[in-house]
């Protein structure tokens, strides 16, 4: 037996409401335009504690204390330590007074937190793209692809000049001057100057490609709205 109304109609009209009203923005902050952004952090808000409890808290905490206590193993670290850090930062959340309590298993989300994030970042970046600088010189692995020796080892030297100046631009050591001013050797400043046009080059072809992705997405929302224009007057999109 059908549903007596269609669905897809009426997901469509939603998708249709919803960016009628983000689209308001275009004549100025209006409460149509906050109600949209207002039930969108409210539906994400809602997803991500839907995630982390049935992914996270439910199969990571829950299931495995209520398996320890089936089998009597309930006494064990690995059982134990999860459950206090759990009580001590359920303390921190209710009892801000007593909010000391929750500093050893914030310490804890702190600590792993970094180290997660500097064998990311050793690993999944500054490795892999020393990596990428020494395989840039590989001749032979050039020439497998068809790359003329002239053009691999030019590629090979606007890459690895461009690393060395993009680092120094980061770098921020600087000695005192007689009048109380501080100021980088003038190598390094000079080698910062062509990390900024490196850097330069690279944000403006992040921004092109994020406005590319924004465009597409207009395109999109704009082809939305015409096609359910054109089926509720009965056309063919």
């Amino acid at each position: 037996m059908g549903l007596p109304f269609d669905i897809e109609l009426i997901t469509s009209f939603i998708s249709f409401l919803f960016t009628l009203m983000i689209f308001s923005y275009l004549i100025g902050d209006n409460p149509l335009f906050r109600i949209a952004v207002y039930i969108f952090v409210g539906v994400s808000s809602g997803y991500i504690a839907a995630v982390a409890v049935w992914q996270v808290i439910m199969p990571r905490l829950v299931y495995p204390l209520l398996a320890a206590a089936a089998t009597g193993d309930i006494v064990k670290p690995m059982v134990i330590a999860p459950l206090g850090l759990t009580a001590l930062g359920a303390l921190m959340l209710l009892f801000p007074r007593q909010a000391g309590l929750g500093r050893l298993p914030l310490a804890y989300i702190v600590g792993v937190g970094a180290a997660v994030t500097l064998i990311g970042a050793l690993g999944g970046t500054l490795i892999p793209q020393t990596q990428a600088i020494i395989n840039a010189f590989d001749m032979d692995a050039a020439a497998g692809r068809g790359v003329g020796l002239i053009e691999a080892t030019g590629n090979a030297a606007i890459i690895l000049v461009g690393a060395v100046l993009t680092l120094a631009y980061f770098h921020f050591g600087a000695r005192p001057k007689a009048d109380g001013s501080m100021r980088r050797f003038g190598l390094i400043r000079a080698l910062a100057w062509g990390g900024r046009i490196f850097i330069g080059i690279a944000l403006g072809a992040v921004y092109a490609g994020v406005y590319v992705a924004a465009l597409t997405a207009l395109i999109g929302s704009i082809s939305s709205l015409i096609g359910f224009i054109l089926r509720l007057l009965g056309m063919s999109a």
